[in-house]
């Protein structure tokens, strides 16, 4: 009978990609380093978790994970810019807005798109970045704030109501092209969704109200987040000169 072999740990071996797969596991984003310059890959997907915990069957986007890293990215000397993917149902109003106005807050170049969808407080946070794309196929569902669980029937809960709803029609008039009476046209119309008050909107119609910018893929955003970066390193150095 052979002898039992000790357990030694395996060596690490090089995948070949410029970021490594934990990463990913862990945060759902990734480093890429290219001679271009560093982006700093975001995903946000599925539920936004807020306060409280969902369910573990439910993919989420955690904001305690997100706010600390937008915040270290912001102050990061390594990373050029960031690319924000976007495939969410959306999820906690406070912990998307939140997030949607770090981006919204960063001096470095930060690219958005929308794939799947970006449903509810996911519209926000793709209009938060600098620049916004839609792939043709990607639908966005605006609607009016909704709570679950026990609602006082007292005016100041209605009161609360609209004034949410007023900070992210501000917020997503303020960062995109779209007007205040379209967005909110679109948030109350009836007769669309089955169950709901609101609209669904898909690539090019969001495009052509103004709340994307344009319609693209992951080329057509990654081409617009290098230009944006080669444009930062010009001023940049322009002022390096200058303050020689």
């Amino acid at each position: 009978m052979d002898e039992p072999r000790p357990f030694t740990e395996p060596e690490e071996q090089d995948s070949g990609f410029p970021c490594g797969p934990q990463q990913i596991v862990d945060m759902g984003s990734t480093t890429i380093k290219t001679e271009r310059g560093t982006i700093h890959t975001l995903t946000i997907v599925g539920q936004i978790e807020g306060h409280q915990l969902l369910p573990p069957t439910v993919k989420t986007t955690k904001y305690e994970h997100v706010m600390p890293l937008l915040a270290a990215l912001e102050e990061s000397a390594e990373v050029d810019g960031l690319l924000v993917l976007l495939n969410t149902v959306g999820g906690d109003i406070e912990a998307g807005l939140g997030i949607a106005e770090l981006i919204a807050s960063m001096t470095k170049p930060t690219v958005s798109l929308v794939l799947g969808g970006g449903h509810s407080i996911g519209v926000p946070l793709a209009v938060s970045a600098k620049r916004s794309f839609i792939a043709p196929s990607a639908a966005m569902t605006i609607h009016p704030v909704r709570l679950n669980g026990l609602v006082i029937g007292v005016p100041q809960t209605f009161n609360y109501f609209e004034r949410i709803q007023e900070r992210i029609t501000q917020f997503v008039t303020s960062n995109s092209a779209v007007d205040r009476e379209t967005f909110i046209r679109l948030m109350l119309q009836t007769g669309e969704l089955a169950a709901d008050v609101g609209s669904v909107i898909y690539g090019e119609e969001a495009v052509g109200i103004g709340l994307i910018d344009e319609i693209g893929g992951l080329s057509s955003a990654l081409a617009c987040l290098h230009g944006m970066m080669d444009r930062a390193r010009e001023e940049r150095e322009a002022r390096e000169k200058e303050a020689e």
